[in-house]
């Protein structure tokens, strides 16, 4: 038995721009909040930064031909803020438009559709410096960076992505302080929250005007399935909790131009503060939802802080949850918020086999997740869902929080030492699936 993707259905790899280009010093780019983070000691568990990556920044022909080789038809990628603008604002560095004007236009010799995201974690730092997200004048300078960037290539890309999780951003860079700029605060996240949602409304208009008709914009938003420990009451609050700051306190916004009462009810004096426009802002109308999934949340209630009062319990995950998740998460967003259609902005799964001695890479574990994630996007394909296409997290081993080159997510491997890439067995089934448009079950 075989089951078929649509004839239309883009199929794609992703990266982002800290890690992966390297080149942090070169061409007039400015530093960033993962330079500053990455080289703080302690923050990288095997204590790598981002300086050198995969060297995309130089061979990013290289990738451009593995992405060939798969056969994908779009590539999603992020650019450096700091590359475009190294304070953040002001001072355009003209070298960096250039090189990314030079990428697009090798994806498009090779035709593959180019979706560039604008903003992938690395704030410049002269910006953090003087308050980062928690600043309004952050939203001014994205807007500002957004029309740079997209009155020069404006005419070559037809889709854009403003923010790539704007909830990872907020939690574990200003909460938890796990990720840069690596604070924590409760009010201040949730303030960096809001402003990120209104410099992604700031941007829509602007990508839109120095487009053409075919230009679309949209957003990448981390969606997390919750599924109670237990069926006792607490745990089925515990739920809603969760579920509230983690995918409604984004996607609320975003679609219907309001917060969850109950989130900030609950919040209290740490809700962010609001300007009469913004709600308007952020619900400017998007073409479509990026949606990136990770995994499933198992949550009980939990009476300790944080203030959500409810815990991830990884002892209770199933596999089954853990594959079923995508597709509730899919007819979730269709049925509550019903966006005009989806992609799957970003999906994939850890597998640190290293080459046999052969050199082959038989990183088994990641297929068998593949094969088990992709009959769920036919499921929701066939309850209506209007998903668009799917991105796979990513096209080549890179720098990864918080292993650092120690994990491994790449469908390519990576030999940092050489910067040779070497597609593995998962990238060999996927460029399978792509060719034959279905999934065998053999």
């Amino acid at each position: 038995m075989a089951i078929m993707f649509p004839d239309d259905f883009v199929w794609g790899t992703t990266t982002s721009a800290y890690q992966t280009e390297g080149a942090v010093r070169e061409d007039g780019r400015g530093e960033t909040i993962w330079d500053r983070f990455t080289h703080t000691p302690g923050k990288v568990r095997d204590g790598s930064t981002g300086d050198f990556a995969c060297d995309s920044y130089h061979r990013y022909r290289d990738d451009i031909d593995l992405m060939r080789r798969l056969g994908v038809n779009a590539y999603r990628f992020s650019v450096a803020w700091s590359r475009i603008y190294p304070e953040g604002y002001g001072r355009l560095n003209r070298a960096g438009l250039d090189h990314y004007e030079r990428v697009v236009d090798a994806l498009l010799a090779a035709n593959i559709t180019p979706y560039l995201t604008l903003y992938h974690g690395d704030l410049p730092q002269a910006i953090q410096d003087r308050g980062g997200w928690a600043n309004r004048d952050a939203i001014s300078a994205f807007a500002e960076y957004a029309d740079t960037l997209s009155r020069r290539l404006g005419d070559r890309i037809a889709h854009w992505v403003t923010h790539n999780e704007p909830g990872h951003v907020a939690y574990h860079g200003y909460i938890t302080g796990e990720n840069a700029p690596g604070l924590r605060s409760w009010k201040t996240g949730l303030q960096v929250a809001h402003n990120v949602l209104v410099s992604h409304g700031e941007a829509v208009p602007i990508l839109r005007a120095n487009g053409n008709t075919a230009t679309e914009v949209g957003i990448a938003v981390g969606v997390t399935p919750c599924y109670p420990a237990t069926d006792r009451e607490a745990d089925l609050a515990a739920v809603v909790r969760y579920d509230g700051f983690a995918n409604r306190w984004y996607l609320d916004p975003l679609i219907r131009g309001k917060y969850p009462d109950d989130l900030m009810e609950r919040f209290g004096a740490d809700a962010p503060e609001i300007r009469a426009a913004d709600m308007t802002t952020i619900a400017t109308p998007i073409d479509f939802l990026g949606v990136n999934y990770a995994t499933h949340a198992v949550i009980r209630d939990d009476l300790a802080p944080p203030i959500m009062a409810a815990r991830v319990s990884r002892d209770d995950e199933t596999d089954l949850a853990g594959v079923e998740g995508l597709s509730d998460t899919l007819t979730r967003v269709q049925r509550e918020y019903a966006p005009a259609s989806i992609l799957i902005t970003g999906n994939g799964a850890p597998d640190n086999t290293e080459p046999d001695v052969h050199g082959v890479i038989h990183d088994r574990a990641r297929i068998e997740y593949l094969r088990a994630i992709f009959p769920q996007l036919l499921r929701a394909l066939d309850a209506g869902v209007p998903l668009r296409g799917y991105f796979l997290w990513t096209l080549m081993d890179c720098f990864a929080f918080p292993g650092g080159y120690s994990t491994r997510f790449g469908i390519a491997y990576t030999d940092f030492a050489t910067q040779t890439r070497t597609l593995k067995e998962s990238g060999h089934w996927y460029a399978r699936v792509i060719a034959e448009g279905e999934i065998r079950d053999a």
